[in-house]
């Protein structure tokens, strides 16, 4: 399976290399699971959630800081990976 890579612009403008792990709606609103891990190794993950304004050619994610809104887009992503890998919080 082709690993789906995203590039990140950080505050202090460096730049962080994720692989998407998995994607999903909620609300209307787009969300990535991703981690920063390389294949096969255990690693942090995030759950980013897809800001930019319609019609835009690049997408713009934040992190999700909204504790309901993370459990709720959280627990999806466990059902969909959960035959795939562990995902603990």
């Amino acid at each position: 399976m082709d690993e789906e890579k995203i590039v990140m612009l950080m505050d202090d403008g460096s730049e962080v290399e994720f692989t998407i792990l998995e994607k999903t709606t909620l609300g209307g609103s787009d969300y990535i699971l991703v981690t920063d891990a390389p294949e096969g190794e255990d690693g942090e993950c995030y759950v980013m959630k897809d800001v930019s304004e319609a019609g835009t050619e690049e997408a713009i994610y934040e992190s999700v800081e909204d504790d309901q809104e993370l459990d709720a887009v959280f627990r999806i992503f466990e059902e969909m990976l959960k035959d795939e890998m562990d995902i603990e919080r």
